[in-house]
């Protein structure tokens, strides 16, 4: 379920919601009962490693030896 996260404009708190996609635009209370609530963009950070390319052996190939022109 996605998280998303609001921010109280009564009392400057912000607070993390659990809940369907289909309810992200239905209103959020504060965890300190407040209605005053606007929802935040959030980013999504994805990691991990990339394969790196197998290093270059330097010629060959038409591009690379000089045959194409």
């Amino acid at each position: 379920m996605p998280r998303y996260e609001y921010r109280c404009r009564t009392c400057g708190d912000t607070f993390e919601l659990s809940r369907p996609m289909a309810e992200s635009a239905a209103p959020a209370n504060c965890p300190a009962g407040h209605a005053d609530t606007v929802k935040l963009l959030s980013t999504v950070a994805v990691g991990g490693t990339a394969a790196k390319a197998p290093a270059s052996s330097g010629g060959g190939g038409c591009c690379g030896g000089g045959c194409c022109g």
